[in-house]
């Protein structure tokens, strides 16, 4: 009975320490504290997976308030640590400008930092400006999403967008060319 009640204890490190090195984890690193917990930003993966899912919902918003209408960037935002760059423009598909990015805290990758101005959260502009808006993701390892170009809904109220058409990426001349590996 004695010899189990050791064995357990040793068997369970064991796994444990299997379990962490299959991982990639150090499985000294909890006990010796040589390794210090670094912050790092999530895959690009997860980030292009939550850009998918909000695509039907809106990567904008649109609102009309107080005499204006603004521009909503914030679903954007959210993924601000994994993106090089929001191209858009309004009412054409000629992405002709880009969207300001806060600044990413690896720390808390999701969340959006206070700031007073709201520079990066949405445009100001004139009522019933914008007829659509065009919108095209650009990674931080260059790659860009398809384009899609968004119309206010039909409830004034709301503030959301619709889906007008999505378009597959035209090929700029200032996107990086693919790495071609040495054979």
């Amino acid at each position: 009975m004695i010899e189990l009640s050791i064995r357990r204890p040793l068997l369970a490190r064991l796994l444990l320490g299997a379990a962490l090195v299959a991982a990639g984890l150090p499985a000294h690193a909890q006990e010796d504290g040589e390794e210090e917990y670094k912050a790092q930003i999530p895959d690009v993966s997860i980030y292009k997976a939550m850009l998918d899912a909000n695509k039907q919902t809106g990567w904008v918003q649109f609102r009309e308030f107080s005499g204006q209408q603004l521009i909503y960037f914030t679903a954007l935002q959210t993924m601000h640590c994994r993106l090089k760059e929001v191209r858009y423009s309004i009412n054409s598909d000629t992405l002709d400008k880009t969207f300001p990015m806060a600044k990413c805290d690896p720390e808390l990758p999701f969340n959006l930092p206070s700031d007073d101005s709201q520079n990066w959260l949405y445009l100001n502009l004139k009522p019933g400006e914008a007829q659509t808006i065009a919108v095209q993701a650009v990674w931080d390892d260059g790659s860009g999403s398809e384009i899609v170009i968004y119309q206010p809904c039909k409830n004034p109220e709301a503030t959301c967008a619709s889906i007008k058409t999505i378009k597959k990426p035209k090929k700029r001349g200032d996107e990086p060319a693919p790495v071609t590996p040495a054979r």
